[in-house]
């Protein structure tokens, strides 16, 4: 049997399900969530927006859109007791804080038992408006102050710099982060959201579910580019040391960050919007130094390209990131903010019609044979 059987490992160009949320071309870089080009969303949507079209569908008309948004800014707040947890834990990773105070307000949430298609939407949008708020919560008491609350007059990017950063950012800053979480919004089939989908597939709540995606995407196999990305950069320091890194690391045989992805041949498609995202903060940070390394280490990669190693998105987050002064253990619960949305359908999707996953593997061990008495080994 073994020899007839195709393994696929780690599922590679196995299909376990249909899916209308997001679609991937990866030999022509091309993404889109329901039917709309990535381009065309980062461009003209907004986090609130694409969140909408995500979870039910189709573009909101005003009247939906406001009523989705309203949702988002009441649910913002976190239970007092989130806040002691935090105060507990607060010396833990960022990642790990965050994956506690979801699985806690499973605890505290009276409603998070629900597991109807209503109770999944009612509670995925409530976590969606409390993920920005644990990490800022818990950036501000690990180092010594009070987090900043709330304000329900920003929208769900300009409010999450606030509660970081204790001040109101600038119309350019709060919309690259907009354009940020919508990139990451959602992308197909990914490490975290197929784990999300397994832990629905065993009837849990979505609260289980949401931990589950946030302890995969905790991976540096999955979400930990953006902040590889910056060490390089501190590594590289000027643009005239990129040719000599990147020669280095092909010579050595090593990957060089920000570059290649499991299902993009092409460059990925988000990755435009950030590095010209880079090039305009950076000028107005007064830090151009930074895309100017960047766009060298790309130059140096030109020749691989037809390798499949093109830059993908989070080449150029981390550097967006870094231009905030945001601590690089930040930037991987950062990318759980934007991919909310994108768990919360996936997680919908599985428990509309739901069944349990269960793979197989292949037995390719030892034949039967007998115990032996442990005098006799």
């Amino acid at each position: 049997m073994t020899d007839t059987v195709k393994i696929n490992r780690g599922l590679k160009g196995v299909y376990f399900e249909r899916s209308a949320v997001s679609h991937i071309d990866g030999a022509k870089g091309e993404l889109s969530y329901r039917g709309y080009a990535i381009h065309d969303l980062a461009q003209h949507s907004t986090f609130e927006e694409t969140a909408y079209l995500l979870i039910h569908g189709e573009l909101p008309d005003a009247d939906a859109l406001s009523a989705f948004d309203s949702t988002l800014r009441a649910n913002r707040a976190i239970p007092p007791a989130l806040h002691t947890l935090i105060e507990t834990i607060k010396d833990g990773h960022p990642m790990d804080v965050l994956r506690t105070c979801v699985s806690a307000l499973a605890a505290l949430d009276p409603d998070s038992s629900d597991t109807t298609e209503g109770g999944f939407l009612r509670n995925g949008l409530r976590l969606t408006a409390q993920v920005p708020t644990i990490i800022a919560a818990h950036n501000a008491i690990r180092n010594g102050r009070a987090p900043v609350a709330p304000d329900p007059d920003l929208a769900h990017a300009a409010n999450w710099l606030w509660m970081l950063k204790g001040e109101k950012p600038s119309d350019d800053a709060a919309r690259l982060a907009d354009v940020d979480f919508i990139l990451h919004a959602e992308h197909g089939s990914n490490a975290s959201s197929f784990a999300a989908r397994v832990t629905v597939g065993t009837e849990a709540n979505i609260h289980g579910a949401i931990t589950t995606a946030l302890a995969t995407l905790a991976g540096p196999a999955h979400g930990g580019a953006a902040e590889d990305v910056m060490k390089m950069v501190r590594e590289i320091g000027t643009p005239e040391n990129a040719a000599r890194y990147v020669k280095a690391k092909r010579a050595n045989r090593e990957a060089v960050t920000g570059f290649g992805h499991r299902v993009y041949r092409a460059e990925d498609p988000r990755a435009r919007h950030m590095r010209d995202g880079v090039r305009k903060l950076g000028q107005e940070m007064g830090a151009p130094e930074w895309y100017e390394i960047l766009q060298a280490v790309v130059k140096a990669m030109q020749p691989y390209a037809r390798h499949g190693l093109n830059v993908n998105v989070d080449f150029y987050s981390g550097v967006i990131y870094q231009l905030h002064e945001i601590p690089m253990d930040l930037y991987v619960p950062i990318f759980a903010i934007g991919r909310m949305p994108g768990w919360v359908i996936q997680c919908l999707d599985q428990q509309r019609s739901n069944i349990l996953i269960r793979p197989l593997t292949l037995y390719n061990g030892p034949d039967i044979r007998p115990y032996t008495p442990m005098n006799e080994r």
